[in-house]
């Protein structure tokens, strides 16, 4: 399979836990066989969109195109971030708002034209709450948008998640468990 994973913490310093989960799903992924590609958020340099006319022009940043061929060439993809005010981080979403235009994700003019169709994908989400407060108190709101207003309207189901709860308190061995866990979903490709 063709995995292709989005490390979505903005921010590049290695201690993140993001960067970790990413490298584990990657890990696990590879060691089973399966051609993987990761994207770094914090790596890459795109404006963000500022009007209508804008994400339906063509553009020219060399990093969207690179973010939109790992798309493309996905079977799977997954989506690491950390959960900042109920939602993914704003670049995440702005890179998501630049990825999947007009053309690319749907035909001009359509919405749901299915042109992400045939891929599934995982969201790993990782925050300072407990992740049960989050589902059932919060209603997983961010979660839910970005896997129905985003992922689901290009077309791309079907969409699971983890949620890693608690992230400041975790033990070391806590950290490796969860580590361990996502290696294992990298490795069957989910």
């Amino acid at each position: 399979m063709r995995i292709g994973i989005i490390d979505g913490h903005p921010d590049g310093d290695a201690a993140r836990f993001c960067h970790a989960l990413a490298d584990a799903y990657s890990d696990g992924a590879r060691e089973a066989g399966h051609e993987v590609r990761l994207l770094r958020l914090a790596d890459l340099d795109f404006p963000i969109l500022l009007d209508r006319a804008t994400w339906e022009a063509p553009h020219a940043c060399p990093d969207l195109t690179d973010a939109q061929d790992l798309v493309a060439w996905s079977e799977h993809l997954m989506i690491v971030h950390p959960l900042w005010l109920g939602a993914p981080p704003a670049r995440l979403k702005a890179l998501l708002e630049q990825m999947f235009r007009p053309g690319f994700a749907f035909k001009p003019g359509q919405t749901r034209s299915g042109r992400l169709t045939g891929r599934s994908a995982r969201i790993i989400v990782t925050m300072g709450m407990p992740a049960v407060i989050f589902r059932l108190w919060f209603g997983a709101h961010g979660l839910e948008a970005l896997k129905r207003n985003i992922l689901g309207f290009v077309g791309i189901r079907p969409i699971r998640d983890t949620l890693i709860g608690n992230i400041e308190g975790l033990t070391m061995a806590r950290r490796q468990a969860w580590l361990s866990s996502v290696r294992a979903l990298g490795a069957s490709g989910r």
